[in-house]
């Protein structure tokens, strides 16, 4: 009777323990979980804006081609910029798992640095095409729908860079005050790096493919 007694309770115990948040029920922490749950949603917002992109261009006879060698080195820089802020964004997760708080914070600026270079380089490039005419519904080469499908994909993909430079801006003076841990800077490392794979789909879509020939 007591033997029984006994072991409900620790049934009980054991209950609490895991309703009291001491296990992972998925064995993974819940920010990483959360932000790989972003993730996958934010992946199917752009794989849609990719998608409606392409069926702009091929079922368009008058896709425009608008992009020359400059624009495609400027194109290609702000593709080696965001290629190399993700190495700095390895090598900031891996300083913090070492606990080496003054490199982490470090290469977590860096990071956030390169994507301050990749926004200007890619407002450089949307004055240059506003001055050269597109807009939303008009451009001096082609199809109208261009500038809607231009501005708005880059635009989106922009958007979520400059709010990923906050976010690590956030993540490393909170790590330099023991406010955020490794895990911390690990999460914000699967925000940058979704970023950095994502343009690697609009660089070749949007660039390499409207280049303009020779």
């Amino acid at each position: 009777m007591s033997s029984s007694i006994s072991a409900a309770g620790r049934g009980g115990h054991d209950a609490d323990a895991l309703w009291g948040g001491d296990a992972l029920p998925y064995a993974v922490p819940s920010k990483k979980l959360g932000m790989w749950l972003f993730i996958v949603s934010d992946a199917i917002t752009f794989s849609a804006v990719i998608f409606a992109y392409g069926y702009l261009r091929l079922a368009s006879s008058a896709w425009p081609r608008p992009f020359e060698t400059p624009s495609i080195v400027n194109a290609t820089v702000m593709t080696f910029v965001l290629l190399s802020s993700s190495v700095a964004m390895v090598l900031a997760v891996r300083a913090s798992a070492l606990g080496k708080v003054s490199g982490a914070v470090g290469w977590l600026v860096a990071t956030a640095l390169g994507g301050v270079i990749f926004d200007v380089l890619h407002i450089r490039e949307w004055l240059g095409l506003i001055g050269e005419g597109v807009r939303p519904f008009h451009n001096p080469w082609g199809t109208p729908m261009f500038g809607a499908a231009f501005f708005t994909m880059t635009g989106l993909h922009m958007l979520h860079v400059t709010i990923g430079v906050v976010y690590l801006l956030i993540i490393a003076v909170g790590f330099r005050r023991r406010k955020f841990s490794a895990l911390d800077v690990e999460v914000s490392g699967l925000y940058w790096h979704f970023v950095d794979l994502v343009w690697m789909f609009i660089f070749p879509l949007v660039y390499l493919l409207s280049a303009k020939m020779a």
